[in-house]
């Protein structure tokens, strides 16, 4: 007889905690209040971590490996910082569901012992900490993706890309936490509980990757990797104003990462990096581009890593709204605000209406429950585990048949080469400008809208999610008393709304390319980014 679900949860959750090691647990009387919201500056205080291990979990990924390559940092006083700064965020933010700071204590050892040996290093990531969303198998670890029924079943094959990182010289440490079937734009499961958003925890760190989102922005880890089938890459970096991209399907690999709803590929999902600078997020999509994937993932693309040359004058398609929801206040403000400054660049800006995106979002949504809401479903009766409010649409859905799921196909298709069409179009647009979501950030529960996001997934673009540099302001960001609602949704999204609960919250935008435009994106964007600082 299986367990009960209502067991399962806390018990994991205990696991969890031991595996923390003595002396980098944080007393109860030491811990900050529930009153402070914002949790990023613990780290620095707590008196856990020495100076030179602050130094270390504050610099980026791509100076890490310079450091360790040059012999300057040992492979061990890396991965052993990460480990700790981990397992401090993991006390106040809830962003864990596996810990293997041992293993990765005696791997970093051994690059050491090699490249004491050798003067080389194993790999262009040699000695880098690297943490994973849940859902990547690692052998003989878990990967529940939130689910009760998975909790406790070691992984008996390896994901690709986990393997794919090894022998780059990664150093894998910690998995992080998910939504239910990662399916929820929140990161919140009955089996480890809520991730908060460090920034301010009455808020959300986003989903499906929330739990990547909130360690990183801890600076618990130098570099995430997460997956995006709706946004679940872009969203939980915009809640926390770190940097990610949604590669197009094939272009990383991503066999044998588990999921609630295997088999489902009407709509492709896909992994990308997340950290705090876009030179990170190249040093990830270069390096596995140029390992060869496609050997190894029967669906990857053959595509080394290309070299772009930007045109001189770049020509940007800011999208104001999608038709649907009206960004609140301080997405708005800040798209106003990068738009004129890019003008102010010499930047060309013209104008991108939301057509064919509410199509896309009725087909990501069908797509989503064709299955009548079963794959999860079975997952949650073997122990009985109830289906989370967040996921109502999935219990009541009706599953659809085969001649209906290739209609909604045949449409997505044509919708496709609607959009292909327009860009081609549109005169040399080098990529569109618009909200990654219409929140800075929400009150747990309150995320409702994906469409921002979802639509390009429908598309298959490659997409930057991106730090503006500007902050909520609760005196600048008051809601229109005027505002007149696009939709059920918009309505939502403006009652829910609240300027003092988000205050100080950084806000990003998204630039979207076309299909398998990568490079490009990454390029664009740290342009941008550059030329709004």
């Amino acid at each position: 007889m299986s367990p009960s679900w209502e067991d399962i949860g806390p018990k994991a959750q205990a696991r969890l905690l031991d595996s923390i090691p003595s002396e980098w647990r944080v007393p109860d009387d030491k811990l900050p209040p529930s009153s402070q919201l914002d949790v990023t500056s613990f780290p620095a205080k707590s008196g856990l971590l020495s100076d030179h291990e602050l130094a270390i979990t504050d610099a980026l990924a791509s100076d890490i490996v310079a450091q360790i390559a040059s012999g300057t940092w040992k492979a061990v006083d890396v991965t052993a910082a990460f480990c700790k700064r981990a397992a401090i965020a993991h006390q106040l933010t809830k962003c864990l569901t596996v810990i293997m700071f041992d293993d990765a204590i005696a791997r970093a050892k051994e690059l050491d012992r090699q490249f004491a040996e050798t003067g080389k290093t194993v790999g262009p990531l040699h000695g880098l900490p690297i943490s994973l969303k849940d859902n990547f198998n690692i052998i003989g670890k878990t990967s529940c993706v939130g689910f009760t029924a998975w909790a406790e079943e070691p992984m008996q094959v390896e994901s690709t890309i986990v393997g794919m990182l090894r022998d780059l010289g990664a150093v894998a440490y910690v998995k992080t936490n998910v939504p239910t079937a990662m399916m929820i734009a929140e990161s919140v499961n009955n089996t480890f509980g809520r991730t908060v958003n460090p920034l301010n925890r009455n808020l959300t760190s986003g989903g499906s990757s929330g739990g990547e989102s909130a360690l990183i922005a801890m600076h618990g880890s130098p570099l995430g990797i997460g997956t995006d089938i709706g946004g679940s890459l872009r969203i939980p970096s915009a809640m926390t104003g770190i940097w990610t991209i949604r590669p197009s399907y094939g272009r990383f690999p991503h066999f044998d990462a588990r999921s609630g709803m295997g088999g489902q590929e009407a709509v492709g999902s896909v992994h990308g990096p997340m950290a705090r600078s876009v030179k990170d997020l190249r040093l990830f999509c270069e390096h596995v581009s140029n390992a060869g994937p496609w050997l190894k993932d029967p669906k990857c693309i053959e595509m080394p890593w290309r070299s772009v040359t930007l045109p001189e004058k770049l020509k940007i398609a800011v999208m104001w709204d999608d038709g649907i929801v009206t960004p609140t206040p301080p997405v708005k403000r800040a798209l106003k605000e990068v738009v004129e400054k890019l003008k102010g660049k010499g930047y060309e800006i013209v104008e991108w209406g939301p057509e064919g995106h509410q199509k896309a979002l009725e087909l990501i949504a069908k797509f989503f429950v064709a299955d009548g809401g079963k794959s999860v479903g079975k997952i949650l009766e073997v122990t009985g585990e109830p289906w989370r409010p967040e996921m109502k649409y999935y219990e009541d859905a009706k599953e659809i048949g085969v001649y209906d799921l290739w209609q909604l196909q045949k449409e997505r298709t044509a919708l496709s080469k609607m959009y292909l069409d327009r860009w081609a179009a549109s005169g040399g647009v080098d990529a569109i400008l618009l909200p990654t979501t219409p929140y800075a950030s929400v009150k747990h529960g309150d995320f409702k809208y994906i469409g921002y996001t979802g639509v390009y997934n429908v598309l298959d673009y490659s997409a930057v999610s991106f730090p503006t540099g500007l902050f909520a302001d609760e005196k600048v960001d008051v809601s229109p008393k005027d505002h007149k609602a696009l939709s059920e949704f918009d309505e939502a999204a403006n009652k829910d709304y609240d300027a003092a609960a988000v205050h100080g919250i950084p806000i990003s935008l998204q630039l979207v390319g076309r299909r398998l435009q990568e490079e490009k994106m990454l390029d664009l964007a740290e342009r941008v980014a550059k030329d709004l600082d």
